[in-house]
């Protein structure tokens, strides 16, 4: 009689990455205090001008069911900077599992942060929670941007089956300041119209700071990118703009013209690989 023997099934390799920075003001110049970094999760900071950029990046190239990453900056009091992923973050199928990401971002007293991350890509049976908290000082601002694209428009790809969660935060002094859940899944991806009327990719950016309602008339005026619908307002220290289109392209370029307006004619980060700067 021969004997069976039962072959294990074998355990998928997940992806586990952390990354933290801190900087401070020090005699008048920014100063990086703590960096930390853990498996597949980097920050880097090119020196390309006067106000210091932070570059986060994963180098398992994407994101499946199991995998988690974390990225956090702390900005001290007076701190000025720039935050942004080094490319298109990708969530791909996932056999089992959810992909949880957390991003923390801090900006202490008199400073300012500009959270502008790449697009995420998400493809066909994606599993996805993501959740971005903000924790401003009392005079403190920011500007955060979200992009998601469901598959790849020039590959062909569809996105039928999905399971999304994507939750950000604002506070200020620890009182809830905006609030933006999302959740995006198979039955709604079925809802066609009702949600996303046919589009495959949306953009959503917020702004707080004193006196926005300054900032309205500019943007609505460049809110005509072809192939874009946008629509933005503002009220008591909020600006949130909101965009959608059928392909990725022209929803980049909409987000580069409103960004250039926002931040006053200030370039791009360098890793956007934008050429007319948003104009």
């Amino acid at each position: 009689m021969t004997a069976h023997t039962t072959i294990p099934t074998p355990q998928m390799q997940r992806s586990r990455g952390e990354a933290a920075v801190r900087l401070r003001q020090d005699g008048g110049r920014v100063r990086l205090v703590d960096l930390r970094q853990q498996d597949s999760a980097k920050a880097i900071l090119p020196r390309v001008g006067a106000v210091p950029e932070v570059v986060f990046l994963n180098t398992s190239g994407g994101l499946t069911g199991g995998d988690r990453l974390s990225y956090s900056l702390h900005l001290g009091d007076g701190v000025r900077a720039i935050a942004t992923t080094q490319t298109a973050e990708r969530a791909y199928r996932a056999a089992s599992g959810t992909a949880r990401v957390e991003v923390a971002l801090g900006v202490g007293a008199g400073g300012w942060l500009d959270w502008l991350p790449q697009e995420t890509i998400l493809f066909d049976a994606a599993s996805l929670d993501r959740t971005t908290r903000i924790d401003l000082a009392p005079d403190a601002g920011c500007l955060a941007l979200e992009a998601v694209v469901l598959g790849r428009h020039a590959m062909g790809e569809t996105v039928h089956h999905l399971a999304f969660r994507d939750r950000r935060e604002i506070r200020r002094n620890g009182a809830l300041l905006h609030l933006e859940p999302l959740v995006l899944e198979t039955a709604a991806l079925a809802a066609g119209q009702a949600v996303l009327g046919g589009a495959r990719c949306f953009a959503s950016l917020v702004m707080l700071a004193p006196g926005l309602g300054d900032a309205l008339a500019p943007l609505r005026r460049v809110l005509d990118e072809p192939g874009v619908q946008a629509a933005a307002s503002a009220y008591d220290g909020r600006l949130v703009l909101r965009a959608m289109a059928q392909d990725g392209w022209p929803l980049r370029r909409q987000i580069a013209r409103a960004l250039s307006v926002l931040r006053r004619g200030a370039v791009l980060p360098r890793v956007w690989q934008y050429q007319e700067n948003g104009r």
